[in-house]
């Protein structure tokens, strides 16, 4: 991953997490867990046994209060094994687009525009962000496609992948690239 590929284009590395610690909640008594537990389950006991009454039918009131048991038991282990609600990032508004939480996708295609404006300015950050993943989508292209990649078999790469982009990807000179230049790289990509 030191060479800026396709793991940097994913990974989330410039859009850091920011540790959210809450405060602990009040910890409230054992003995009133269990006493609000216990008015819960005798409360919605009687309510089905005055409705069940009320409707001609009778039922075990042990049936009842033991169902409601059961019922509050799966309901307190369902909320224990709850996962952690997800962290916060910083900069809620770069996140947020008309109110809908951005997805994966388009965070990492908005971090790569951020890159590759960046980069026209920066000849270091081109060459050490920009070069590596072009360079990596080449040889996954050739790989698929034909089954070569850019060092088993340089001649072939070259002819298929043209010369601008070969002469791109082995002058590791400290030029940035202009827009034009951007789009005949992903044309030649694309024509793969």
């Amino acid at each position: 991953m030191s060479d800026g590929g396709l793991d940097q284009l994913f990974s989330f590395r410039d859009d850091p997490v920011e540790e959210v610690v809450e405060a602990a909640p009040k910890q409230k008594s054992r003995a009133w867990w269990v006493v609000r537990n216990a008015l819960l389950i005798a409360g919605a006991t009687v309510v089905t046994i005055a409705a069940m009454r009320a409707g001609g039918l009778h039922i075990s009131v042990l049936l009842v209060v033991a169902f409601f048991i059961g019922l509050r038991a799966v309901l307190y282990a369902v909320s224990e094994v709850a996962p952690p609600p997800l962290p916060k990032r910083r900069g809620g508004s770069q996140y947020k687009d008309d109110g809908r939480a951005l997805d994966s996708l388009r965070a990492a295609v908005r971090r790569w525009e951020r890159n590759l404006d960046r980069a026209h300015t920066d000849p270091d950050l081109y060459t050490s962000n920009v070069l590596p993943v072009i360079a990596e989508l080449a040889d996954e292209r050739l790989r698929l496609r034909h089954g070569i990649t850019r060092t088993s078999d340089p001649r072939r790469a070259r002819e298929l992948l043209g010369d601008p982009l070969w002469a791109a990807l082995h002058d590791h000179g400290r030029r940035t690239a202009k827009s034009r230049e951007l789009e005949t790289y992903v044309d030649a990509l694309e024509r793969l």
